[in-house]
């Protein structure tokens, strides 16, 4: 006692005092943090709780994370690998982009087209609710700041879309981000178009930022374009020409992007036309 009521002893007190609030100001913040659930090394396997059909070869697949407040922990502009097992039994490896984000706590979801020969996409037909699928990463080279450039061109076709709309969802959603998004979005049919309703949802739910004026224009989505158009349409038709991305991204300049994300060979001609029309390869990120 008579050590505490010395200058030491009272310093020596003050100091542990001072060192527990600290630690236990630590682990209430480490407490609340959200657990992040993706290993880039290691393969983990997520719960599938809920499957929706929403055409006859695409379905939302909806998993489970461990818990209610756990995040998937993926960079915007990042994908996962998905691990399953093709019509003969032989492991395959693809990589997916899920359109959720790290705000959507507790579950992440992919939606998914499924085509008659790919070996993953047979996979995803045969699982069921209550199956479990191994995801590693994340993985990627492209990582999303927001203000990193002024306006995105988006280039997409078929599934495709997902990086885009993983994109244009996390500008639209953060309020101080007054990043341009200029999407154009090919398909061979309407029936094709994956994300039609989020991405209609997108421009409902955000009319002040994406039809404000030209300046702001955060969020332009148009036109999907078409091969095959319903008798009611007013979208683009044909293949994506150099016309219209003239018409709807923006001009090439040292602040600015255009990102592709389609079937090879539209790539391969989205690039084609990109370089004849003056974009430089900083210009460009293909995912």
């Amino acid at each position: 006692m008579d050590f505490l009521a010395t200058s030491e002893g009272q310093l020596f007190v003050g100091v542990a005092v001072g060192l527990i609030a600290v630690g236990a100001a630590y682990l209430l913040f480490s407490s609340n943090k959200p657990k992040v659930c993706l290993n880039p090394e290691k393969f983990k396997e997520f719960k599938l709780v809920k499957k929706t059909q929403l055409s006859h070869n695409v379905a939302k697949f909806k998993f489970a994370l461990p818990t209610p407040t756990s995040v998937l922990g993926l960079p915007i502009g990042q994908h996962i690998s998905c691990r399953g097992k093709d019509s003969q039994g032989e492991e395959v490896i693809k990589p997916y982009t899920p359109t959720t984000l790290d705000s959507d706590v507790g579950y992440f979801e992919l939606v998914i087209k499924m085509y008659p020969q790919g070996r993953m996409s047979h996979h995803f037909r045969e699982m069921r609710e209550g199956d479990y699928l191994a995801v590693k990463g994340p993985k990627g080279r492209f990582k999303y700041q927001p203000g990193q450039v002024r306006a995105f061109g988006m280039l997409a076709g078929g599934s495709g879309i997902t990086p885009m709309f993983q994109v244009a969802r996390a500008i639209l959603e953060n309020p101080s981000d007054h990043t341009k998004v200029h999407l154009i979005y090919a398909n061979v049919t309407y029936d094709d178009i994956l994300l039609k309703d989020e991405l209609d949802g997108l421009a409902k739910n955000y009319p002040d930022r994406q039809y404000t004026n030209a300046s702001i224009q955060v969020g332009f989505f148009g036109p999907f374009s078409s091969l095959f158009p319903p008798e009611v349409w007013n979208g683009g038709v044909g293949f994506v020409s150099k016309e219209m991305i003239q018409a709807h991204c923006p001009a090439p300049a040292s602040d600015i992007q255009v990102l592709r994300c389609g079937p090879p060979p539209m790539n391969k001609a989205m690039a084609g036309h990109l370089e004849a029309l003056g974009y430089s390869a900083e210009m460009q990120f293909q995912f």
